[in-house]
């Protein structure tokens, strides 16, 4: 497996298990139905997990480009492999979308809330609030960055936990952040799937709010590199 497949296919398991999880919750006549925010955490963490395990011995397990830039402006990943990066991310979390739509096809169709339909491909704020979302987003993963630059590489001694400090990592951020705004954390999370929610031929589906997409793409990317930034400067 080549890395550009496997940061495809790694990026693909975290959406169709993250986003299922979400389609349980918040989807009609489903058996995980109004779950609430601690399901839809510890489903993320369990899709961040199996993500990085199966592909951080082939890619690196970055799966996210705001991981990927800010481990090249740290120096610690090449710049030349960046946009085949990102366009596997970005292609895997389309294709993990498609899947979440394909399982519950039949609870979109019975669904009346556009909102809620769009929750399960995208995030949004509580309180929309641009500036502020933004912000929350940027620092929600500026500290998740630093934080990944001090965990000890997957795969290095923890055999089959390997990956799980990551996964804690996402479920600490998305418990003491994610309430704002839906902690995306992860540009190919957000808008990958919001691409598919325009695409796809969801009866109701309402609008796909790119008005609010730039939040959930430039302010992880903006707080992966302060995080690279803060780490040479003042961490490493």
């Amino acid at each position: 497996m080549t890395p550009f497949v496997a940061e495809l296919l790694g990026t693909a398991l975290v959406i169709t298990i993250g986003n299922g999880v979400v389609a349980n919750v918040v989807l009609p006549n489903t058996k995980g139905n109004n779950g609430g925010l601690i399901s839809i955490v510890f489903g993320w963490m369990i899709a961040v997990f199996i993500g990085v395990y199966v592909t951080s011995s082939i890619s690196g397990g970055h799966l996210n480009p705001a991981v990927t830039i800010a481990l090249a402006s740290a120096g610690k990943f090449s710049w030349a492999l960046v946009p085949s990066y990102i366009l596997a991310q970005l292609l895997g979390a389309m294709f993990g979308a498609l899947l979440v739509w394909m399982v519950y096809k039949d609870h979109f169709m019975e669904c009346n809330d556009a909102s809620a339909k769009l929750a399960v491909f995208s995030t949004g704020p509580s309180i929309r609030n641009l500036p502020q979302n933004f912000i929350t987003e940027t620092l929600a993963t500026m500290l998740f960055l630093i934080g990944i630059f001090f965990l000890k590489p997957a795969g290095s001694d923890l055999g089959s936990l390997s990956a799980l400090p990551v996964a804690l990592l996402v479920g600490g951020i998305g418990f003491g952040l994610g309430g704002p705004t839906g902690w995306a954390i992860n540009p190919a999370r957000d808008l990958g799937p919001r691409i598919m929610h325009f695409i796809l031929p969801i009866k109701g589906k309402g609008s796909s709010d790119w008005g609010y997409a730039a939040v959930p793409v430039f302010g992880p990317i903006i707080g992966g590199i302060l995080a690279a930034i803060i780490y040479l400067q003042f961490l490493q």
